[in-house]
């Protein structure tokens, strides 16, 4: 289990950077600096404090001292003449048969239920079939789902549940989908704007866009008013003295930046709006024209930037699905070269990475039929799948596989019957800990409670319903325990076969 969860930790960081939200380097760093540092610090803190609790609460179970008031459990004789209050305050749920019970934990009711029930019904030869159908059914739709990921450059993912944006950005993407949202373009260096090369390679950079751009409406208008402006001095003194002078101009002035040395006035920044007309899938297109614009500020003459407040969020959601798609490959390639050579059975690390998949898989295709983006949030998610997988098939499958029972089924039974109730505890204590989310008014937590959700209802699909099923069908074999344990019998036949021979009279008094 430490190999497994320290694995899964590595595969977490390397999975992390990947997928982290910041696209600065050393941001990266932090990230990942800031996880080795949790999980040493969780590592130091399970090999500690909560071991030493654990020992300590094991040691007051089997002495039958109370977990809460560390007090001696009453008699039986005692509790049944106390109120029903003191009985169920007091007692520990098993009745007394000795001063050390063997294993009190036999007679927990959950125990009692797989062991008596449970455990026959999942191996039953009868539901067999059903479970491998439900099995199909659950591998189709997790496919069917991995096929319709969709990026999460939605801006109302950031948004609370009860703000008013929600409602424009709704309406704005419901009727104005069609256009890209307005993009500033900054001229952020000296140009020679009466130059006809510049001219053309601003009509250029502008083509296929709606600009609203004072450069365009000041070729207009010298072209209405027919007036000559091929030089520095007339282009800037017509600018400042006529159209900036106009009524229906005056709103550019605010687009224009003049610097003036001596007797001489220069244009040193400008800016202009660029809007792109764009079909149904906006998102994918804005990134587009991203893509071509930026490689274009640094190999032009001239000089700009393209910017606009949901550029920060499409930045990271471009590469929200690839990247961590990429990532994971060699993460999972990372986890076989490290799991070789410190796994207990090369078969359990098979069956384990096997289980770990489906569940990553199944979440991932479940949330997409959720409508759940692939956002920070869902990626995050996505990997801390995996590690709670891991934390929760590893018991069971290394359980199975190390067992000497004569049958698959035996085995399989025997695993449930020692981790199914610890496996069913935790998952259940995680699924109502994610009640809370419910009440946050944020889209960006109820994702996270879908995908938490998802999280712990595939993990317990799997260790409860779908593996001990599977396990029946596929090695590893059980026969060779058996051999082994038909020879060490029929070795020891044979010696007491001798021994009888040898001695005749201590047959006779026998």
């Amino acid at each position: 289990m430490v190999t497994y969860t320290m694995t899964s930790s590595l595969y977490f960081i390397t999975f992390g950077m990947g997928a982290s939200p910041f696209t600065n380097i050393e941001a990266v760093k932090v990230f990942c600096q800031n996880m080795c540092v949790s999980i040493l610090l969780n590592y130091f803190y399970i090999f500690s404090f909560f071991g030493s609790c654990l020992v300590f609460a094991g040691q007051l179970e089997q002495n039958r001292y109370h977990s809460i008031f560390c007090c001696k459990i009453p008699s039986a004789e005692y509790l049944d003449r106390k109120p029903v209050w003191f009985q169920t305050v007091m007692s520990d749920g098993h009745q007394q048969t000795s001063h050390h019970e063997t294993d009190p934990y036999q007679h927990h009711f959950i125990q009692h239920f797989l062991r008596e029930h449970y455990n026959e019904w999942i191996t039953n030869i009868y539901v067999k079939p059903f479970v491998v159908i439900l099995y199909l059914i659950y591998a189709s739709f997790s496919f069917m789902g991995c096929l319709q990921i969709s990026d999460g450059a939605n801006i109302i993912n950031l948004l609370t549940s009860d703000s008013p944006s929600v409602s424009y950005a709704m309406v704005q993407q419901k009727y104005f989908s069609n256009y890209s949202p307005v993009i500033g373009f900054y001229v952020y260096e000296p140009l020679e704007y009466w130059n006809s090369s510049v001219q053309e390679d601003l009509r250029r950079l502008c083509s296929g866009f709606t600009a609203v751009s004072w450069v365009e409406q000041y070729y207009q208008f010298l072209k209405v008013s027919n007036i000559s402006a091929n030089n520095k001095s007339d282009f800037i003194s017509v600018l400042q003295s006529s159209f900036l002078k106009k009524p229906e101009f005056q709103h550019f002035r605010n687009d224009i930046i003049f610097s003036k040395a001596g007797d001489e006035n220069n244009i040193i920044a400008s800016r202009l709006y660029l809007v792109a007309r764009t079909s149904r899938d906006k998102q994918k297109e804005v990134i587009e024209v991203l893509e071509k614009l930026r490689p274009l500020s640094l190999s032009k003459s001239i000089r700009f930037i393209v910017f606009n407040p949901s550029f920060v969020f499409m930045d990271h959601y471009s590469l929200s699905v690839t990247v961590p798609v990429l990532i994971a490959g060699f993460g999972v390639l990372l986890v076989l070269i490290l799991t070789f050579f410190l796994v207990i059975h090369p078969l359990g690390n098979f069956w384990l990475i096997l289980s770990v998949t489906s569940i990553e898989l199944g979440v991932l295709g479940l949330m997409t039929l959720w409508n759940v983006d692939m956002d920070c949030i869902s990626i995050l998610c996505l990997i801390y799948t995996l590690n709670f997988a891991i934390d929760h098939c590893a018991p069971l499958l290394y359980t199975f596989v190390l067992a000497t029972e004569h049958t698959r089924t035996q085995c399989i039974k025997s695993s449930l019957q020692e981790h199914g109730t610890a496996i069913l505890q935790n998952v259940t204590s995680f699924l109502i800990g994610l009640v809370p989310l419910l009440f946050v008014p944020s889209n960006l937590t109820f994702t996270l409670f879908k995908c938490l959700l998802l999280t712990g209802g595939c993990t317990l699909l799997h260790c409860f319903v779908i593996l001990p099923v599977f396990l029946t069908f596929f090695p590893p074999s059980k026969k060779h325990h058996k051999k082994k344990k038909r020879a060490k019998r029929k070795e020891r036949e044979e010696i007491e076969c001798i021994e009888i021979q040898e001695n005749p009279d201590h047959v006779t008094t026998v």
